[in-house]
């Protein structure tokens, strides 16, 4: 045997077998890989795209939460101005309802003061009718009177 034609038919076989291996195992390979290659890019980005949604609704969560918090302060102080207000609102309707019982008591009072000087005024009249008729010892007619006791009464 000779070694040349067992090199140039061993070259020849490793020839058909790369020929081979190109035509039917490497493009499958190769096809394998890319697709291997593609998913995982895409689960990379899936993965960037979960972490940025991640901290988008973290974001809004933390927007949500501190618009929550200022609705909150914003009625809770509303509410404190309307219960001030509301207070303001009844010492007005005190401060009126006194003022009013007040001028309502003072008229009262100047009714009565009035009612008291006639009731005094008819009794001093009365008394000064008897004291004349003491004085003069005899009965004073009321009627012919009547004009003098007014004139008294009012003079008091």
């Amino acid at each position: 045997m000779n070694i040349n034609a067992t090199i140039i038919g061993q070259a020849i076989a490793f020839a058909f077998f790369v020929w081979f291996c190109m035509k039917y195992v490497w493009p499958p390979v190769t096809n394998a890989l890319k697709e291997r290659q593609k998913k995982i890019a895409e689960g990379l980005d899936a993965a960037d795209r979960a972490s940025r949604d991640l901290e988008l609704a973290k974001e809004k969560a933390t927007q949500a939460l501190r618009e929550g918090k200022e609705q909150a302060a914003a009625i809770i102080e509303q509410a404190n101005k309307r219960a001030n207000q509301i207070v303001d609102e009844a010492k007005e309707q005190a401060i009126t309802e006194g003022s009013r019982l007040k001028e309502a008591a003072q008229a009262e009072i100047e009714q009565e003061k009035n009612r008291a000087k006639e009731a005094l005024r008819a009794e001093v009249a009365a008394l000064a009718i008897a004291g004349a008729e003491k004085i003069l010892d005899k009965e004073v007619d009321s009627k012919a009177s009547a004009e003098l006791v007014a004139k008294l009464a009012a003079e008091l």
